[in-house]
Parts: structure tokens; sequence; C-alpha cells
């Protein structure tokens, strides 16, 4: 792909713990939007001009296919101090993209939005004035959604409703893509499948102040959806996965071998069942009379498996943490004195 003059070609994406050089990002993932980019760069600097504040707008395009990378190319050539654009070689899904640019800010505070503009950048100041009383994290709420009713909305309020009893994080829309965060509670964070809607979730666990906030919802003013019904049961399969590594991640073994030693119980009473049949039961019934015996077998191999499943996985664990000097822990912060000055205990 040609890079437009004026541009620079990035390929070492930046640390997350780096200092920030600016206020604020603005990170959006965009995939076939031509029509929406342009009128979304105007919104964009209508609401944060007023501001006076340092900003960049990173756009990443996410292997579009109708003309959206020429489109992002002029923009960033037109307004080059706020504007950055990436691409990605292929299409790889909104957390992908946003991945990438969170990869890629510089400010202090990180707001990803959709490229679509039912967003309003309108509500980015709002965002902004509500995190400054003190939260680290606020959550957009599409209090009035304008989607289809059937395919998007109840789908969606049935997984905010069960993500939020599985999480404990009380927030009504975990899909809207709009929040603004403090960049330390984004320290380390690395998004896979759909987990981008699931970072407040994440914070949350890190001790972040969170709140949530009602934003304008507008309808889609051109492009087609990217979203269907079948997204709702990826969300739920990675809701689960998440709720295994907040348990479990550091101690595998209390998972897997609690599946076992249930599945040992299970088949000694299965066994108990099969005796009882064969010696106290009248009349007595012959082993190969019921399918207890191949239950017994069933239950201890599954129970055997599972503690050898939690064995490999504690390896495991335990070769991420230590092979990237990575800690168990999150530090807030440490009250001390001026190590210069300790002398000697009298």
């Amino acid at each position: 792909m040609t890079i437009p003059v004026g541009t620079t070609a990035v390929h070492n994406t930046r640390r997350a713990d780096d200092r920030p050089s600016l206020d604020l990002s603005v990170l959006i993932p965009v995939y076939n939007e031509a029509d929406n980019v342009g009128p979304l760069h105007e919104e964009l600097h209508a609401a944060l001009r007023p501001l006076d504040i340092a900003y960049e707008l990173i756009f990443v395009d996410d292997g579009s296919t109708d003309g959206t990378a020429a489109r992002l190319g002029e923009i960033q050539a037109r307004d080059p101090e706020h504007v950055r654009v990436a691409f990605l070689w292929r299409n790889c899904g909104q957390t992908a993209a946003i991945s990438a640019a969170l990869d890629l800010a510089r400010g202090e505070i990180l707001v990803p939005m959709d490229g679509d503009r039912q967003n309003d950048p309108a509500d980015i100041p709002k965002l902004l004035a509500t995190l400054d009383r003190g939260y680290d994290v606020v959550s957009g709420w599409r209090k009035d959604r304008q989607d289809t009713l059937l395919t998007r909305k109840v789908p969606s309020r049935v997984a905010n409703t069960i993500v939020a009893r599985l999480s404990g994080v009380p927030l009504h829309d975990f899909g809207c893509t709009l929040k603004a965060y403090r960049r330390r509670v984004l320290a380390g964070v690395r998004l896979y499948g759909e987990m981008h809607r699931f970072i407040p979730i994440f914070a949350a666990w890190q001790g972040a102040r969170i709140t949530e906030q009602v934003v304008n919802h507008r309808p889609r003013r051109a492009g087609k959806t990217k979203y269907g019904l079948g997204r709702t049961f990826n969300v739920v399969l990675d809701l689960i996965l998440i709720r295994f590594l907040q348990r479990y991640a550091q101690r595998p073994i209390h998972f897997f071998g609690r599946l076992g030693i249930w599945s040992f119980l299970a088949g000694f009473a299965c066994f108990l069942t099969m005796l009882y049949y064969k010696f106290v039961h009248f009349p007595p019934k012959d082993f190969v009379e019921t399918p207890i015996p191949s239950l017994v077998v069933m239950f201890f191999l599954a129970g055997g498996m599972s503690i050898l499943l939690g064995i490999q996985s504690e390896l495991i664990m335990r070769t991420y943490f230590e092979s990237q000097d990575k800690p168990t822990y999150v530090l807030r912060e440490v009250l001390q004195g001026d190590p210069a000055r300790a002398g000697p205990a009298d």
C-alpha cells in the first residue's frame, strides 16, 4: 500500500507504559466506511477544537475493500497535525484494530469509538468532564439505541444483563465502544476475540473507579452494519473465558482439580451402586446387565485426566509469568521515606 506524502511508516508498536505526550487519543477502527470517515473527521474536530487540548485521531483501517484506505490517506494529508492512520494487512476484527490503535496512542486519556458515525463526537467532552470528577473509566450507555429491536436491541440487553451479573460490574451497555479511559488502567492489557467490550471489567478487577454516562446514539447514515445476531454468542463465549481468567488464571489446578475430585466421587458412587445391585438388590443384577460399570470407568478416567490437565495448566501458567517476569499482583502505591536518608539503626 502506498503511504501518502507527508506521512511516516510506523513498524514498531509503542509500549503502553511509555510517557504520554498528548492529552487525548481518539481511537477509531474502521472497516468499509468510505462514506463516513470524512464527515466523522470533521465532527471530531468540531467537538475537540474548543477544548484547547493536545489531541490525536488514530484511524485504523481494518482491511477495507471499498476505498476507505484512500479516503483516510487524503484526510491524513490534509490534517497531519492531528490525524494518524494505520492500515492492517487484512480484516482482523474490531478488537484487533482497537488493540493496534492502543499500541500507537500517545495520549494520557484514551477514547475508542466506532467509525460508523453512530457514536456522537459531541459526547467526548462530556466523557472527559466526568472523568475529571475522579474516575478512571467512563463507559458510554446508549440508553436510546437507534438499532433494530429483535436482532440488535433484545440480544444486547440479554447479553449486558448476563455480563453485569457474572462480572460484578454494574454497567448497562458493555457493547458501547464510546468510552473514556485513563491510560494507566490499560497498561499491559492484551485484547483477543471480542474482548474490547470487556475492558471495563479488566479495569474494575484492578481497582479502577468506573462509572457510566448516557450518550447519544444516532442511526446509521451510510454504509452497512457489520454486526449480526451471531456475534452475541461470541460475546458469551468470551465472557466465560474472562470469568475463568479472573478466578483461576493463577491457580488453574483449583478448577480442574475440583472437576477431577467431583468426577472421582461420582465414579465411586456409581461403583457402590453397582455393588448394591449385585449383592443387595433382589433379584440381583449382574454387572453386564447395567451401564453402571461403564460409568465407573468413564468418571474415574475423566477425574484423572482433569487433574493431569490442571497440573499441565499450572506449569503453563508459571512459565507464562516467570518467562516474562510478570508480577502476580498490581501495585496501587507505595508509601516510604527517602532511602538515601535511611541510616543504620541505633
